[in-house]
C-alpha cells in the first residue's frame, strides 16, 4: 500500500474533519520524532500506510462496539489516539514510560480530542471495564491474556495486531486459554495479521 493508497482509503471511510486531525497526528509524530524515538525512522516516509491505516482498520473488527477501547502499551498513540480520532467513545491510552505519555497527553490536547484516557502505568495496575482491548507490538497473547484479563469479561473483544507467526500464538495461547480466536489478514502488508478473540477466560 502506498501513501496515497493510505491517504484515499481513509478518505473512503471517514469524513474531512477526521482525515484533517489524522494529518496534524502525522505532523506531531514527525515533530516529536527526533526527541524520542516514537516510530522507526525507516517508517517516517510510510507513516499513512504503515501507522496510521494499520491503526485505522481495527475499528473494521469490533461489530460496531462501543464502549472503553483499551491501548496497551500506547507508546505514540498507534493505535489508540488513531482510534480515538475515528470514533466517540472513550480510548484509554496506557503506557509505562512518562516521556511517551508526555506526548501522548500533548497530543490530545492539540487535537482537541475529550474522548482520551491516557495512564502512566503498566496495564497489571489499572483497573475498570475494557470492551475492546488493543495492543501493537507490546507481548504473545498468552502474555496479553495474563497482564490484561482483569480489565475484561466475556464479551470484550481483542483486537491484536500480529506478524506472520500469528496463528502459531493462537495455538500457543490456546494451551492455557479458551475462547473464539480468528486471523484476519492486514490491509497495509501480505505478512501482517490481526488476531480477533472473543469470550476469552482461563482453562
Amino acid at each position: 500500500m502506498t501513501e496515497d493508497d493510505a491517504r484515499d482509503w481513509i478518505r473512503a471511510r471517514h469524513d474531512v474533519s477526521r482525515e484533517t486531525r489524522l494529518a496534524k497526528f502525522v505532523d506531531l509524530v514527525r515533530q516529536e520524532a527526533p526527541r524520542q524515538n516514537l516510530v522507526a525512522p525507516s517508517t517516517l516516509n510510510q507513516i499513512w500506510a504503515r501507522h496510521i491505516v494499520d491503526s485505522a482498520q481495527l475499528l473494521d473488527h469490533i461489530d460496531g462496539a462501543g464502549g472503553v477501547w483499551l491501548d496497551i502499551g500506547s507508546g505514540a498513540g498507534l493505535p489508540g489516539l488513531v482510534l480515538a480520532i475515528l470514533r466517540d467513545d472513550p480510548v484509554e491510552l496506557v503506557e509505562p514510560r512518562k516521556l511517551r505519555t508526555a506526548f501522548l497527553e500533548a497530543a490530545s490536547a492539540e487535537l482537541g480530542l475529550n474522548n482520551v484516557i491516557v495512564r502512566t502505568a503498566k496495564v497489571e495496575r489499572t483497573e475498570g471495564y475494557a470492551a475492546i482491548v488493543t495492543a501493537r507490538a507490546v507481548a504473545s497473547l498468552d502474555s496479553l491474556f495474563r497482564i490484561a484479563a482483569h480489565r475484561t469479561d466475556s464479551s470484550t473483544i481483542w483486537v491484536l495486531p500480529k506478524g506472520r507467526n500469528a496463528q502459531s500464538e493462537v495455538e500457543d495461547a490456546r494451551l492455557w486459554w479458551q475462547g473464539s480466536f480468528h486471523v484476519e489478514p492486514s490491509v497495509t502488508a501480505p505478512d501482517s495479521l490481526i488476531v480477533i478473540a472473543k469470550e476469552v477466560r482461563p482453562r
